[in-house]
């Protein structure tokens, strides 16, 4: 199988798909630095450059119609009427581009007598929320409905059976699948309307006690004995090769682009999970470790005078390899799971002339022996070690400066925030005597 992708940063998708034995066809990339990352691992894949150049190519075919599309367009400021309309909002327009590229590849596709390509797309959680409605206009027009699907809430999962795709969503947590990070990522994969994508995305759940989900809050915690232990490590302190590096949280918050620049006005300040202490002074993670915190390989994307500022944005930019590749082993091993769609035993959430809707919760309890697993979880939640990252030789500039950490402390102090306690007090440590401000 070979795979296209659109908005490509640094190839998350690659990493993982070549794991399995699937292998790119071509990238789409525009921002500089990823793409002299993608130059330097993959000289022989073409970077089309220019998404909006694609369905013209593709329909063409002076580029490969390839067995997946995947990508990660901004999704907001998306409506249909901007497929014969046009829309001013470019993020709008990527989202439109992307279904055009999907049309398009299919389009060749048939022609030549081939199944369907298979769609995967991620992004953030918050399209869920989205005023505008982003969300369904985007599974609307993968579905190839005539209108906008409206709901008074889009749940974490779904399927949606249309006339052109099937779709269906899942929101996924990386920490849960072998990394230490807390990254919430939605993932849709679209098939052809004989294709089951559930399938892909959801497990039927095994070994569960279905009195013991009866009632219960956290129900996918439950089903999967996630207990509250899950992440907790007895010593947050370890030595690594000389030194002293102490955690102050077994996971991170989400890793986001601009860590390498505003690194000391977020919640990571206060709660530490973006810190590491090396014999008792404070510093941001190393590009390094921020790679090991996606599951790239060591120094993916250290090039050649290479800035640590670039290469954190395109790390924080990019997909949780893990997770990624739990989705394209499912992929790959569509033929050995179930032969029919569950599904069927589900009341309809939404149903119209062109298409039927369902909203899962995060364990769906079908019968007593049929449960679904549709949390943020797999069936075995992995645990990452964050220890396992640690890079012991960081830049002297990775420290927090003294005057960094007085300002930390001036604005918790002012806004009455919580801080981790020992992080706090490591912060004093350092400063003491040095500045005074309100305790």
């Amino acid at each position: 199988m070979k795979f296209g992708s659109v908005c490509s940063g640094i190839e998350a998708a690659s990493v993982s798909f070549e794991r399995v034995d699937i292998k790119p066809a071509w990238f789409s990339e525009i921002e500089k630095f990823p793409s002299d990352v993608l130059s330097y691992h993959y000289p022989e894949i073409t970077n089309y450059g220019d998404m909006n150049n694609l369905p013209n190519l593709i329909k063409n075919e002076e580029v490969e119609a390839p067995d997946i599309l995947c990508g990660g367009t901004p999704c907001q400021a998306f409506s249909l009427a901007g497929l014969q309309e046009g829309l001013s909002d470019e993020r709008g327009q990527l989202t439109l581009k992307f279904i055009e590229i999907a049309d398009a590849i299919d389009l060749v596709r048939i022609k030549k007598k081939l199944k369907k390509s298979i769609v995967m797309w991620e992004n953030v959680e918050g399209v869920l929320k989205d005023k505008t409605n982003a969300f369904g206009c985007f599974i609307s027009g993968l579905a190839g409905l005539e209108d906008v699907i409206t709901v008074k809430k889009w749940s974490n999962s779904g399927v949606l059976f249309g006339k052109k795709r099937n779709v269906a969503w899942r929101v996924l947590d990386s920490k849960f699948f072998g990394v230490p990070q807390q990254r919430k990522r939605l993932y849709v994969i679209a098939t052809d309307i004989n294709i089951n994508p559930e399938l892909i995305l959801f497990e039927k759940a095994e070994n569960i006690d279905y009195i013991k989900l009866k009632g219960t809050k956290n129900l996918y915690a439950s089903a999967l004995n996630i207990s509250d232990s899950f992440f907790y490590e007895n010593n947050l302190i370890k030595e690594i090769e000389g030194n002293k590096i102490e955690i102050f949280r077994e996971y991170t918050d989400c890793l986001y682009s601009a860590y390498g620049t505003k690194w000391n006005g977020n919640a990571a300040a206060y709660n530490g999970s973006l810190y590491i202490s090396q014999n008792d002074r404070i510093r941001r993670l190393t590009p390094l470790e921020c790679e090991r915190l996606m599951g790239f390989p060591d120094n993916y994307t250290k090039l050649k005078g290479s800035k640590d500022t670039s290469r954190y944005k395109a790390i924080g930019n990019s997909w949780n390899i893990q997770t990624i590749e739990w989705i394209t082993n499912r992929i790959t091993n569509l033929k050995l799971l179930e032969d029919y769609s569950w599904v069927e035993n589900i009341q309809i959430s939404k149903k119209g002339i062109d298409f039927n809707l369902y909203l899962f919760e995060e364990i769906l309890t079908i019968t007593k022996d049929l449960i679904v697993n549709c949390s943020l979880s797999s069936n075995n939640p992995k645990k990452g070690n964050f220890f396992d990252l640690i890079d012991s030789k960081p830049s002297e500039k990775l420290y927090i400066s003294d005057k960094a950490i007085s300002g930390i402390l001036r604005r918790k102090n002012e806004k009455n925030l919580k801080m981790n306690e020992r992080l706090e007090n490591l912060f004093l440590n350092q400063i003491k005597d040095k500045f005074s401000f309100a305790s």
